[in-house]
């Protein structure tokens, strides 16, 4: 499922962004020209990434008998490994080397990833017994569910801006060709 993923990310940003152009800059290869299915498919591919990285990190924070704080923590981090890592390997398999790769990643999606864990994480602490309810009951993941998708939507026009200003995910189109 994760190769079918990538290969229609790779698709879809071959067909949609055929163009080569500057280097994040407000002229770059799509400034101006951000459409709200562009943004919801960079915010798509963002997501993906949280989650993985959030239940991940809450199973093994889980089993390891961690904290609340803790998990959180660890969650976080796997979701902004994860948020990368999908990038990372969309621009890998472009054939770019791995020092500009890690470097497009990190301007690609560290705004979008940072907004999705606060929000995300902004819901679950709030939400009344989120916080202490277990991987095995419906809870867990119904406001985990929730909270992605409000951070989702919250996600979607701020890499719409960014990617209308040639910066975000219209970077790495740029290398998709």
């Amino acid at each position: 499922m994760e190769q079918a993923h990538a290969d229609h990310e790779h698709h879809e940003h071959h067909q949609h962004h055929g163009g080569h152009g500057g280097h994040g800059h407000d002229t770059g290869p799509h400034a101006g020209k951000a459409s709200w299915a562009m943004a919801a498919r960079a915010t798509l591919h963002c997501l993906t990434g949280c989650a993985i990285g959030e239940v991940l990190g809450m199973i093994i924070g889980t089993a390891l008998g961690w904290g609340n704080v803790p998990t959180m923590i660890l969650a976080i981090v796997l979701a902004f490994f994860f948020g990368y890592a999908l990038t990372l390997r969309g621009i890998l398999s472009a054939g770019v080397d791995l020092r500009t790769a890690v470097r497009v990643a990190l301007a690609a999606d560290t705004l979008s990833i940072a907004v999705m864990e606060l929000i995300d994480n902004g819901v679950i602490a709030l939400w009344p017994g989120a916080m202490d309810a277990h991987l095995s009951e419906p809870l867990f993941w119904t406001v985990l569910a929730l909270s992605l998708a409000v951070a989702f939507v919250v996600t979607v026009p701020v890499n719409k801006w960014m990617i209308g200003r040639g910066k975000g995910h219209a970077v790495v189109h740029q290398y998709h060709h």
